[in-house]
């Protein structure tokens, strides 16, 4: 062998040795340097996805575990988040491993609404691993009372390959209907959903994913939601015609509301037109995108004044909305509760979701009953019947304290109750109360808690011999609204408006035409009020 060989071979040793050593060093003090944590549900002892927020003691996201559960997503279609959520937390399904630098670290675990929250401060040294196992301990369990969750605003585009992936974001929420929108404009749509109705809807136990879409979207007369039928309903060519959009929807077995509260977008403008012609099934009554959010029932009542019904749904409108300041958007901050009251299913909870047994809620549970219906039902009694109404908010006295419980009859309360009252408590309030019904009348319960959780049901439907529920008394001031509403249309469509995203202009003669369709409606209710 040639000398230079030997030279070349000594120098090759002397170089890779020492980095194969600092090498093998580094990966032990990684391997050393670790945390691995098990969740499991306290209950069933099982593994349960969970959303973790894992922090150093500045505030700073830890590294992401590889087991950290990713789907593309961003607002407006875009790729601007995967793995980390906007406000750096992850999922994960009932377990992760992660390699971290010594020091102290916060891990917060959350599950929804119906899980306890824990947080835990982890000190990592030199050389350590530690391995926890952590159950999450339910403070009320919902499904067992018959109740089953849905967040009607999602926006993630999916195919079937991301349908397990995106499930379990919606699990480790705690969300059993996770209604995935395709969101449409004047233009073109975007998040696109594979399959609509039965065949878009991907189940595992007991929570699904179904396809939607939040189309027609316009500024001028409001967003709408459409859930459940069996295809996309789009018209174009015809895009203020949301008349034309939602008569389609009901043929094909699917139900048709507005989004928002009806507050963003000039919403109450579209809803008195849709709403007075009978085209409405629900409004998006709890929501974080609305300022002074979560709640806002102005247009709500407006329309059950009038007598019409309208169930109440709610809704996260993720990626785009969160609860407090900065981008921290999350699934089924808010979100709506439905009775099922039997074998969970897409079907048995369509059924009666199309209804009106729901309640929304950013963190109490509500139950109200007058006489035995339930929200969303109608009760039909006798001239100068008495009727029982008995309402309860459930809470933590930690995680959602309970501040007080309202009964709203005709949006007036006829029944309250606070926490410090004698026999109420943080975590239970409860009304009950006997009311002669002197006329129809809507009647619903809400509740307070915490920080912005709020609750609020769908109304229950009082009637005397098959009458209606008007509001004689606040009915002339909420036409005059009407009125006002549809004028503003008429003054949005009179002349040309050259923005990108205004063109209710173009269709001034087919919403003209609507306007005074509605008017007509709007007299015939003026004209009957006692």
């Amino acid at each position: 062998m040639k000398p230079q060989k030997y030279i070349f071979r000594l120098f090759s040793l002397l170089i890779i040795l020492p980095l194969s050593l600092y090498y093998i060093s580094a990966c032990k003090e990684n391997n050393s340097n670790q945390l691995f944590v098990k969740i499991i549900d306290k209950e069933s002892g099982l593994p349960t996805p969970v959303r973790v927020k894992l922090t150093d003691s500045k505030g700073h996201a830890a590294p992401l575990p590889d087991e950290a559960i990713g789907v593309m997503y961003g607002r407006n279609d875009a790729a601007e988040g995967y793995a980390f959520q906007p406000d750096s937390a992850f999922y994960v399904d009932g377990a992760f491993t992660v390699q971290l630098k010594p020091g102290e670290y916060i891990m917060t675990l959350t599950k929804g609404f119906e899980y306890i929250s824990q947080q835990h401060t982890i000190n990592l040294k030199e050389g350590e691993e530690i391995s926890r196992t952590i159950a999450l301990e339910r403070w009320i369990n919902m499904p067992d009372r018959g109740w089953y969750s849905a967040d009607d605003h999602i926006h993630i585009r999916r195919s079937p390959r991301e349908n397990p992936l995106i499930l379990k974001w919606v699990a480790a929420e705690d969300i059993h209907v996770g209604a995935l929108l395709q969101m449409g404009d004047f233009w073109t749509t975007y998040y696109a959903q594979y399959a609509w109705g039965k065949s878009g809807v991907y189940q595992l136990e007991e929570n699904l994913l179904t396809s939607g879409q939040e189309d027609p979207r316009t500024h001028e007369i409001g967003h709408t939601i459409l859930l459940t039928q069996d295809s996309m309903v789009r018209y174009q060519r015809d895009y203020y015609a949301y008349d034309r959009v939602f008569d389609r929807v009901h043929q094909l077995g699917g139900l048709t509301g507005y989004a928002h509260q009806g507050m963003s977008f000039h919403g109450y403008r579209g809803m008195t037109l849709d709403v007075l012609q009978k085209k409405v099934d629900f409004l998006e009554l709890l929501q974080f995108c609305v300022e002074d959010g979560p709640l806002h029932f102005e247009h709500y009542y407006h329309f059950l004044d009038l007598g019409y019904k309208l169930t109440a749904t709610a809704g996260s409108d993720f990626p785009w909305c969160g609860k407090g300041s900065g981008w921290s958007a999350q699934i089924g901050n808010a979100r709506f509760y439905t009775f099922v009251g039997e074998p969970f299913s897409f079907d048995s909870w369509k059924e009666n979701f199309k209804a009106g047994h729901t309640f929304v809620s950013s963190g109490p549970m509500l139950d109200l009953h007058v006489d035995d219906a339930i929200p969303g039902s109608n009760l039909d009694v006798n001239p100068g019947s008495v009727i029982k109404i008995h309402a309860e908010a459930y809470g933590h006295k930690d995680r959602v304290p309970l501040q007080d419980l309202e009964i709203v009859a005709h949006g007036e309360v006829i029944g309250r109750s606070v926490s410090s009252d004698q026999g109420q408590s943080l975590e239970r309030l409860h009304i009950e109360i006997e009311l002669p019904v002197k006329e129809g009348q809507w009647i619903a319960a809400r509740c307070r808690a915490g920080d912005q959780q709020i609750a609020h049901t769908t109304p229950v439907y009082v009637s005397i011999d098959g009458g209606g529920f008007v509001n004689n008394e606040t009915a002339p001031r909420y036409l005059n609204f009407s009125e006002q509403y549809l004028q503003e249309l008429e003054t949005e469509i009179s002349e040309r408006n050259d923005r990108m995203d205004y063109h209710a202009w173009r269709y001034k003669e087919e919403l003209q035409e609507r306007i005074s369709e509605t008017r007509v409606i709007l007299e015939n209710i003026r004209s009957g009020l006692q």
